[in-house]
């Protein structure tokens, strides 16, 4: 029998994962399922974009796939079994049970409201491409003059707000951020980002501790009031709850526990990458939640399963580290902040077009790479290990004591 590999979730990750075992593996020993909700990929680091009115390329998944044997099943996930091994999904033929034999879990992440009052009911996101779709249509419907606020000054604020502002110069667009402007980048970059927000006619308002969202705007905890009619939350991401459900073990934040691997310390036939795992990077620090965490810890992942169903007993090291942070700040601007391998600044970059150019070339390549998991010519080796074997060392890690700080 075929042993039966299923992966949950075609982002960044995911996708990444499934080509490249594909790859890997012989077509005559495997089986390998990508379930995801959206019959294309949708390139996450582009929502900004496509909220501001851009037409993003379409990227079906069975295009991606074409010819390299992975299935993809187009339904929703709702629970996952991870003692019988199997995956309840949903479509709009009913309900199902997918069986496996390994399984990767890259279901990745959603906006988080870190409960602030009128966010669910008052706020925009771009954390996925309905929500982005939202917010285009609400933005194309609003007259000039109108009042945007985006709350949240990390990445994909930044982005947002300037994409947002370069768009549609005749609105009057602001950024509420929690700590300072940009303060975790070095004092040149800190320096040209305010000259861009100035240029594009962005109100600044630092230290805003967003307390609650309304209808006409924002309150902060020391009492300001920011007016919007609009208002864009951008304040970091959630994991799906799906993980927490089952007795897979993790972490506080519901992120799957897993080893330097992307193996779970709990369950060792579960893989899991992209946001939806805690994995450890330069000096025990956690990876943050990111495509350029995602796709090499996919790349991990990956090589990690084909070289155990393969009965090597050594396993290829991805680089999981940090080497650069690419900002845009509109389609003609940007920021690449170069990093230590723990993500702190250092004191070199690029700004202007060159840098813009430069996170184009990043984005258009992580998507390109979807269908070219590996650059380089590969063989394909058949499995070495059964079934029986894999599910005698599954057991038998389940019986001994779980590593980790998580809970079941």
């Amino acid at each position: 029998m075929k042993h039966r590999i299923v992966v949950l979730g075609a982002g960044y990750a995911g996708a990444t994962v499934a080509g490249r075992v594909a790859k890997r593996l012989h077509a005559d020993d495997t089986e390998i399922t990508v379930v995801n909700a959206d019959a294309d990929f949708v390139e996450r680091v582009r929502m900004h974009e496509l909220a501001a009115g851009k037409d993003l390329k379409r990227r079906p998944l069975t295009s991606i796939y074409a010819g390299t044997g992975v299935e993809v099943r187009l339904a929703r996930v709702t629970a996952v079994d991870a003692d019988r091994r199997t995956v309840a999904v949903a479509d709009d033929h009913g309900t199902d049970e997918i069986a496996y034999d390994t399984l990767v879990y890259a279901l990745g992440s959603a906006a988080a409201d870190h409960g602030v009052p009128g966010v669910a009911e008052h706020a925009y996101d771009i954390a996925g491409r309905p929500s982005a779709l939202r917010l285009r249509d609400r933005l194309a419907h609003l007259a000039a003059g109108g009042t945007v606020l985006v709350v949240g000054g990390g990445l994909t604020g930044l982005e947002a707000v300037t994409e947002i502002a370069e768009a549609r110069p005749d609105l009057d667009v602001a950024l509420a951020a929690r700590g300072g402007l940009g303060d975790w980048l070095n004092d040149k970059a800190q320096q040209h980002l305010r000259g861009v927000c100035d240029r594009l006619g962005i109100t600044v308002h630092e230290h805003a501790d967003i307390a609650r969202v309304e209808a006409t705007g924002a309150l902060t905890r020391d009492g300001r009031e920011i007016p919007a009619q609009v208002t864009v939350w951008t304040t970091g991401f959630a994991v799906h709850p799906i993980a927490a459900a089952t007795t897979l073990a993790v972490a506080e934040t519901g992120q799957i526990i897993v080893d330097a691997t992307m193996r779970s310390v709990s369950h060792p036939e579960v893989y899991a990458v992209g946001d939806a795992a805690i994995a450890a990077g330069p000096g025990g620090k956690p990876l943050r939640m990111s495509c350029a965490s995602g796709i090499p810890m996919a790349w991990q992942a990956a090589d990690a399963i084909a070289a155990r169903l393969t009965g090597r007993a050594k396993f290829p090291k991805a680089p999981l580290r940090y080497f650069n942070q690419c900002i845009s700040l509109g389609r003609r601007d940007g920021i690449i902040q170069y990093v230590t391998a723990d993500d702190r600044a250092k004191p070199s970059l690029l700004t202007g077009r060159l840098a813009a150019r430069y996170k184009e070339f990043v984005c258009t390549g992580a998507a390109w790479s979807l269908a070219h998991p590996i650059l380089y010519p590969v063989r394909r080796h058949r499995i070495a290990v059964t079934r029986s074997e894999i599910r005698a060392t599954a057991s038998e890690a389940a019986s001994s004591p779980r590593s980790g700080n998580g809970r079941r």
